[in-house]
């Protein structure tokens, strides 16, 4: 598991989290430690939608194409913060193996989930939660 924040506090209260609960296979790091070659079975995330839509942009188009084939991505994105808008981008931005659809909706909040498909030029289907 990699748990990935730029922010040091952030990171260090996640290791003593980890160290408490016994886990050992937590790799707390900043962005930039990871390396290049590691691919993601899931992304959780609730990106920092207020750092600007350029960096916003940059930071996802950067790590969801990582998400290995049948894999998915979850952001979780207040409404009022531009969701509906991130998600049209996200269809636009990512590569076409890529899906992106409103996986929920609750008080405000919007669950996007982005599915890597197969990468075989087929389309599959990806089950709708709630």
């Amino acid at each position: 598991m990699w748990a990935v924040d730029v922010n040091e506090r952030s990171r260090e209260l996640t290791r003593r989290n980890a160290d408490a609960l016994g886990l050992e296979n937590v790799n707390v790091c900043r962005p930039e430690d990871v390396p290049d070659d590691v691919e993601f079975r899931t992304i959780w995330s609730n990106p920092p939608i207020r750092v600007g839509k350029n960096e916003l942009h940059a930071m996802l188009a950067h790590w969801l194409p990582r998400l290995g084939a049948g894999s998915d991505g979850w952001l979780v994105v207040a409404r009022n913060l531009g969701s509906d808008s991130l998600h049209r981008w996200l269809q636009g931005a990512l590569p076409r193996d890529f899906a992106v659809l409103r996986a929920a909706t609750s008080k405000g909040y919007r669950v996007l989930r982005v599915r890597h498909r197969s990468g075989t030029g087929t389309t599959e289907s990806i089950d709708v939660i709630g």
